[in-house]
């Protein structure tokens, strides 16, 4: 490995490197001397977590100005550590009038971390915080690759690399998988950015280091059936079986009642026929008939996910129909039979209310959904694009339920990542919008599934929209393109990571770039997501304007196989 020729060795009692006596020698892991770093500024002001230092011109003959930008890592030796911070303002507050003289330059740093010896290795590493802050005099350096290196890549530490940094693309950009994955993280950013590439980018990363992992991305665009080729579960309406009996009540209330003026009595009445319904299955899966008082349903409840059968349910209600005395007007009891029957007949609804005979299949559903046992598929992409809107927010909030009840009783023996795609449709922060019970098992998610080994990843173009108590539970943010001010108000509310001001360039970023803050990162960076390549990408549905309308894009034949698809509720394969 060729180094940089190292200067004349200083004699002894010569003052080591007279021209930048504030800068210690800089040496590399290897302990070959390296070419030392160049000083471009001095401190003059330190408040908390920031600093301001004035620029200074070099003096030297010949020599090439420094160049600094917003978002460059820069160090400040101190005699304990050095402390490395983050660009965050260039400005020049007495600019050069007429020709004379020299401006005044002044960069603001956010101070984020320090390299020092540590002291089980006697090695250099670096850490966040800042114990010995710096003061005014000390020296402004420009961090090398190796700082970058040193910063950026954590020893002995799980680490996935997603791309490379912006301030030298040659250094690798590495998120902390146990801090990524372990404390949720968002992925924010505007239509067209690159949001479901730089999410496929970690996890196809966070895959191929991990076999056994439990992945369940909630695809509503049906973008990724090919992003993660054959190690993916894949997953659509065809061949998913979510048997209607799994559902709490909340859930099979909102998918079966009216939100009408009879909305109260149609939910007593669907009480009392699913728990008679459930103790007619208990019975005659037990070949028992046991004498029961009227009322003794044996400890069963309308939230438990036991097997019944809708027959009974609608046995129920036509013996209810028949009684000379009832509690309810006919009107509820027709109408719920009327909307069970609807669903039990409508192909749409097959997946959750189709099945002819009913079978406890609980640990088959579990296993498929969340790949327990994997068979060398760690990743679960369930397409709900063609699911009907009036109930893809309960089929979400199911499996996001049904996620958390499992990490719960598996006593967190079993980690997993949910991933929901367009997080903001149905957990909106405005209260009153969208499927509460989604929201509550998201929100229960964020705040308590890291306890039990449950993780979310969200992704969303409106972080906005997003309800916030699931927001602020993100410890990771990657920030792509916003160009919202709404959004970016809403981002820096959200992030405690000192470095606020690198949110304000968010509507400057091209396109699979990103600003990462938080906990899955060493420290704030701004990086460039690597290309997933063409099998990688995830799949978009949108052709350009341009080209399909250059061409017949379209005949006859065509329109008519889209409306059998549409009728029968199903689609091309992917």
């Amino acid at each position: 490995m060729s180094v940089a020729v190292p200067p004349p060795a200083p004699q002894a009692g010569s003052p080591v490197r007279p021209t930048e006596p504030e800068a210690p020698p800089f040496i590399e892991r290897r302990g070959v001397p390296a070419a030392p770093p160049r000083r471009i500024a001095h401190i003059v002001s330190v408040s908390g977590s920031q600093a301001i230092a004035v620029l200074e011109r070099d003096k030297m003959p010949g020599a090439e100005e420094t160049r600094v930008e917003i978002g460059q890592l820069v160090k400040i030796p101190t005699p304990s550590a050095t402390v490395v911070g983050l660009v965050s303002a260039v400005s020049a507050p007495s600019p050069a009038m007429g020709g004379g003289g020299e401006a005044l330059g002044l960069i603001e740093i956010n101070l984020a971390g320090e390299v020092a010896l540590n002291p089980k290795d006697g090695r250099l590493s670096f850490r966040r915080g800042v114990t010995h802050l710096p003061t005014l005099g000390d020296g402004v350096l420009l961090a090398d690759r190796h700082d970058l290196t040193r910063v950026y890549t954590q020893p002995n530490v799980a680490t996935i690399e997603v791309g490379r940094l912006y301030q030298d693309p040659d250094v690798p950009a590495r998120f902390l998988t146990d801090d990524l994955l372990a404390k949720h993280f968002i992925v924010v950013g505007t239509t067209g950015c690159g949001k479901s590439c730089a999410l496929t980018a970690i996890l196809q990363r966070v895959l191929m280091q991990h076999d056994h992992a439990h992945v369940v991305v909630l695809d509503v665009h049906n973008e990724y059936p090919t992003a993660f080729g054959d190690k993916a579960e894949l997953i659509d309406p065809t061949n998913l079986h979510l048997p209607f009996w799994l559902l709490n009540f909340q859930e099979l209330a909102a998918a079966l009642t009216s939100g009408d003026a009879d909305h109260d009595a149609e939910i007593e009445i669907l009480s009392d026929a699913v728990l008679t319904a459930k103790r007619r299955y208990s019975d005659a899966s037990s070949n028992r008939q046991l004498a029961r008082r009227p009322g003794d349903l044996s400890g069963m409840t309308v939230d438990a996910p036991t097997p019944f059968r809708l027959s009974d349910v609608l046995a129920v209600l036509d013996e209810q129909l028949g009684k000379l005395e009832r509690t309810q007007k006919t009107l509820p009891y027709r109408r719920l039979k009327s909307r069970i029957e609807t669903l039990a007949s409508d192909q749409r609804y097959s997946f959750m209310f189709g099945s002819l005979t009913v079978q406890d299949t609980m640990t088959d559903i579990l296993g498929r959904l969340f790949r327990v046992p994997n068979d060398g598929r760690p990743i679960t992409v369930i397409d709900l694009s063609t699911v009907p809107p009036e109930i893809l927010d309960v089929v979400i909030s199911v499996i996001a339920r049904l996620a958390f009840d499992l990490a719960v009783w598996s006593k967190g023996g079993l980690p997993m990542l949910l991933v929901c795609e367009e997080a903001h449709r149905y957990a909106p922060a405005s209260v009153g919008q969208g499927f509460e019970p989604t929201r509550q098992a998201l929100s229960r998610i964020a705040k308590e599934g890291r306890k039990y080994g449950l993780s979310l990843a969200l992704v969303t173009q409106r972080p906005s929209e997003l309800d916030t108590t699931i927001l602020s539970q993100c410890s990771t943010a990657v920030a792509m393109r916003l160009s919202t001010e709404r959004d970016q108000q809403v981002m820096r509310a959200n992030t405690h990571d000192g470095a606020l001001d690198l949110l304000d360039f968010l509507p400057l970023l091209g396109d699979r770039e990103a600003i990462v803050l938080g906990q899955g990162v060493a420290m704030p960076m701004r990086i460039r997501f690597n290309d997933v390549g063409d099998q990688g990408v995830p799949r978009n549905l949108n052709s350009a304007f341009s080209d399909s309308w250059s061409r017949p894009n379209l005949d006859r034949a065509g329109l008519e196989a889209i409306v059998a698809r549409w009728r029968h509720a199903g689609r091309e394969r992917p």
